[in-house]
């Protein structure tokens, strides 16, 4: 009955016409904080309670989740900055424009992001405590900081994962916490709050933007572009803490300005932290080199980004044991990350005008003499506008200006695909970058050919070149060019104006066209497919061509047209029409060759063993991307399976424990046999290998060349251990795939594809049974870091293929083709995999 009455209580304090007084979050939650991990709903609760007791303090809600959740912000400033706030926001929108220059009455602006990672619960529960400490006006301290700063806080970037964790946590937890490390709460079921609603890591969308948390967060992040930017996070439990300075490699756009100022601001934490006798760590393990983290993101748009991680993450809950016997609590690690936020922004604060001038020239810099070797892009469009106009959206989500061309012009640079520099004819639908402009350092770090590591060991993917990325030709120039047109007119605007043509064709080659036919294939619209060339009315049309005909649609009558013209509208494609199924050259639309398109019933399994990422991955692209249904399956119910229902099954990376069951690999079999598609990706793939399934990993071969053997190879040195382990290394790199486009699993694509390498997996040609769709061959290495044992094993093999069983098939993925959903170019590869292979 108390707990009742104090909320009672609380909640009348804050209705109009009571006297309202900032609120403690203990006081306010009814508990100490750290003792319960906060609901989602009670910190935003909390947060409008602090905004309205503060009159020098706004909330915006600046989004919702996936789940419906709501995204908000709180910005706080001295009460005489508050009162000319949005001056100080388009004053500081100027100076990341190139224009003008700070002056002291500029405060430095500090965003400070929590939660990003939804099982790292901490985060949101400081957030709670800082803010307090910067709203308390009796805090003589804070107020005096934020007369230079203005500091904006995101409590909780993830509200979907953190609901994901606290909900496990808060219904296993033991009374009083069980700091046993191997007690239930201590142990996250699969998939884990770690990710949000489509299992995204959304510390690694800041520059992608593939989830609309990330989307609706980057738009007002450009709305304010901050000096300082801190991403709060947790680490393993025995971990110290980890605050800047950061570890190599540090990408080489990065400004000595930014380095001295991590330094800096490490050094001010490490004061509080040797006061408390707390252990910390410095210049180790999170290194500023891939540009969608979220304090590279930041740092490469002009401001000293950070990564500030706690000992605990999702195993520590509200106290565990350490290993060395002591207990890490809650409280403790909600003490760490509230200093280490005042902390920097007291550095802030008293290094503002540096700051600011710093940030300032950033931006002049980049306008009037951007650094590198290159002063401009040139992306063709070669035929494929949907791919174009996707890499539009990412450059304008990120505030990259560009254009188009002004008609036929030559111009030289590197061509991305060949590596060396060719003249090439600029025409007006290709997309011309110039790399003078305010975000010419994120141009340069997305664009760059190859790149440049300081240090091996470093903790993602080390290439994504957006060329690569979307397989769009482009080429690097080291003179000066500006784009002479700002904008291109959209295809798909304009039906066919052909009243009942005897049927609609439409492209193969972007997931423009994929939408189309998924809609159509919702609509219930019979659709075939190319499977040869084809000449008709002078023009050419390519294997995989969408035929679209009035026969087998014949019961729609008139609404058969009024469907497919408005679903090429809404996926902005462009429709051609055929008065005639009599070709000049190639098969008529009557042969075998032109082929049906059998709705698939897509299942695809989900479950303990699985990567989450990977599932997420694919399920975001089905439900988000391509609006067509996919059933997900637990990995132990798939005997549950209506194998009639189901003529498409995907498994992702992972490992399986039912396929170590004999009876379950025979009836998958039969069920490929019977005329099934297995789809099967990365680690999937290499379990299946090791079965009787007709497909190898490529083994290991000795050099023949080779005749002596090294008797001390076994000798190393302790301390150069990493450097040994990374000889096996690929974090992520681009190699070129030589691709049989002949086959439908390659149908969209020149007869070359750019994948992202993750592993050292790859497979042995395969025989009379299957088609070796998408090879490596000798010297297919472009971009990023492999270890040179790695390196070695990496070529002449198969990673894309199709083996066939029966009337089945079973679809090799060695690599992701849908990668964190930025690796646009492969997304085509899975869709004809999905629809076109039968």
């Amino acid at each position: 009955m108390r707990k009742y009455f104090l909320s009672a209580i609380l909640l009348l304090a804050f209705l109009p016409g009571f006297t309202q007084s900032l609120p403690t979050p203990d006081q306010f939650l009814g508990y100490r904080l750290g003792t319960h991990f906060t609901p989602h709903y009670k910190v935003l609760e909390y947060f409008r309670a602090v905004a309205a007791a503060t009159p020098n303090m706004q909330l915006q809600e600046y989004g919702t989740t996936y789940e419906g959740r709501p995204l908000l912000m709180a910005v706080i400033a001295s009460p005489e900055n508050f009162a000319r706030l949005s001056a100080i926001r388009q004053q500081n929108l100027a100076l990341a424009a190139g224009k003008g220059s700070s002056s002291a009455q500029q405060p430095v602006i500090v965003w400070l992001s929590y939660n990003v990672h939804g099982n790292e619960a901490v985060s949101t529960e400081a957030a709670m405590r800082t803010l307090y400490l910067l709203a308390d006006r009796k805090n003589a301290q804070t107020q005096a900081w934020l007369r230079n700063t203005i500091v904006i806080i995101d409590p909780c970037l993830n509200p979907d994962g953190r609901e994901r964790y606290v909900s496990f946590y808060n219904q296993v937890q033991s009374r009083p916490p069980n700091p046993a490390r191997y007690a239930w709460e201590h142990h996250e079921p699969w998939p884990g709050g770690r990710a949000n609603h489509y299992f995204f890591d959304l510390n690694r969308d800041w520059a992608w933007q593939t989830q609309t948390e990330s989307r609706q967060r980057v738009a007002v992040y450009n709305q304010w572009m901050p000096q300082v930017h801190v991403d709060f996070h947790e680490q393993g439990i025995d971990e110290p803490y980890y605050f800047a300075p950061a570890a190599e490699p540090f990408h080489e756009v990065i400004k000595p300005w930014q380095r001295d100022m991590q330094t800096l601001i490490g050094k001010n934490n490490a004061k509080y932290f040797d006061k408390e006798g707390w252990l910390y760590f410095t210049k180790e393990r999170f290194d500023l080199f891939y540009p969608s983290y979220g304090d590279t993101y930041p740092t490469y748009n002009g401001a000293i980004g950070m990564t500030y991680e706690q000992g605990g993450s999702g195993r520590a809950g509200l106290a565990v044991l350490k290993e060395d016997g002591d207990t890490l609590t809650l409280e403790d690690r909600i003490a760490h990350h509230v200093t280490t936020a005042l902390s920097t922004i007291e550095v802030a604060a008293q290094q503002s005008g540096k700051i600011t001038g710093e940030f300032a020239q950033y931006f002049r810099d980049a306008v009037t003499a951007p650094e590198g070797p290159y002063k401009a892009y040139v992306v063709k469009a070669g035929g494929n506008a949907g791919k174009l106009a996707a890499l539009a959206d990412l450059l304008r989500r990120n505030d990259i200006a560009f254009g188009y061309g002004a008609g036929a012009s030559k111009a030289s640079g590197l061509n991305y695909f060949t590596g060396k520099t060719e003249s090439f004819e600029i025409v007006k639908e290709d997309m011309v970058i110039s790399a003078f402009q305010p975000r010419s350092n994120l141009l340069r770090v997305l664009f760059e050919p190859q790149s440049r590591l300081t240090d091996s060991v470093t903790y993602d993917i080390t290439a994504w070149a957006l060329p690569y990325a979307y397989g769009l030709q482009a080429y690097a120039l080291r003179q000066q060019l500006a784009p002479a047109a700002d904008s291109l007119t959209a295809a798909g605007e304009e039906p066919p104006s052909i009243n009942r043509p005897y049927a609609y064709l439409a492209p193969w080659n972007s997931l423009q066209d994929v939408k189309l036919l998924t809609a159509l294939l919702q609509r219930h619209i019979k659709v075939r497919y190319a499977e040869t060339p084809f000449t008709m009315g002078g023009r050419s049309y390519p294997p995989g061509t969408l035929i679209i005909p009035r026969a087998g649609n014949g019961e729609l009558g008139g609404r058969f047209d009024t469907y497919v013209k408005a679903a090429a509208q809404a996926a902005r494609v462009r429709l051609e029409a055929a008065v005639t199924g009599f070709v000049d050259k190639g098969t008529d639309f009557g042969s075998d060759k032109v082929r049906y398109i059998q709705p698939p019933q897509v299942a695809m399994l989900a479950g303990d063993g699985v990567s989450s990422l990977n599932v997420g991955e694919i399920w975001h692209f089905f439900e988000q991307q391509i609006g067509y249904p996919v059933t997900l399956v637990n990995p132990q119910d798939i005997k549950r399976i209506n194998w009639k229902t189901v003529n498409v099954l995907i498994l992702p990376d992972g490992h399986y424990d039912c396929l170590e069951d004999k009876t379950t690999v025979n009836r998958l079999k039969e069920w490929v046999s019977s005329g099934g598609r297995l789809i099967v990706l990365q680690d999937a793939l290499a379990q299946l290998a090791e079965g009787d399934w007709g497909f190898r990993l490529k083994k290991e071969t000795e050099d023949k060349d080779s005749t002596k053997v090294d008797a001390y190879a076994a000798l190393k040195t302790y301390a150069n251990r990493e450097r040994e382990r990374v000889k096996q290394f690929i974090p992520g790199a681009i190699y070129k795939v030589q691709l049989d486009n002949t086959h439908p699993l390659a149908f969209g694509y020149p007869d070359e594809y750019y994948t992202l390498k993750q592993d050292d997996h790859i497979y042995e040609f395969l025989d009379e049974d299957g088609w070796n769709v998408g090879v490596l061959k000798k010297d297919n290495y472009l971009s990023g870091f492999v270890g040179t044992d790695t390196r070695a094993r990496l070529k002449d093999g198969l990673l894309f293929g199709v083996r066939e069983i029966g009337s089945g098939r079973i679809i090799m993925l060695a690599d992701n083709p849908l990668f964190r959903s930025f690796w646009e170019n492969g997304k085509l590869l899975f869709c004809n995999a999905v629809f076109l292979v039968n």
